[in-house]
């Protein structure tokens, strides 16, 4: 069950990544709401990391920590 529910979460934040190529899709509600529940992880990490970097390596963090937290489980 938990698994299942952070697989649901990978998926949401790699749709979150897909759609930030797509500004017309950015302005959707739903696609709101899914970069809202894809910050929730993200946000700690991202407060964490420097701000000047050239490319915001968080996503790929979060991903790694949940393939590691899904290993242990």
């Amino acid at each position: 069950m938990i698994d299942a529910i952070l697989q649901i979460l990978i998926y949401i934040l790699i749709i979150d990544i897909i759609i930030s190529y797509f500004p017309d899709l950015r302005s959707q509600k739903w696609a709101q709401s899914l970069h809202e529940v894809a910050e929730i992880p993200q946000r700690p990490i991202r407060n964490l990391l420097p701000r000047n970097l050239p490319l915001d390596p968080t996503t790929m963090i979060v991903i790694i920590l949940i393939q590691i937290l899904m290993h242990f489980v």
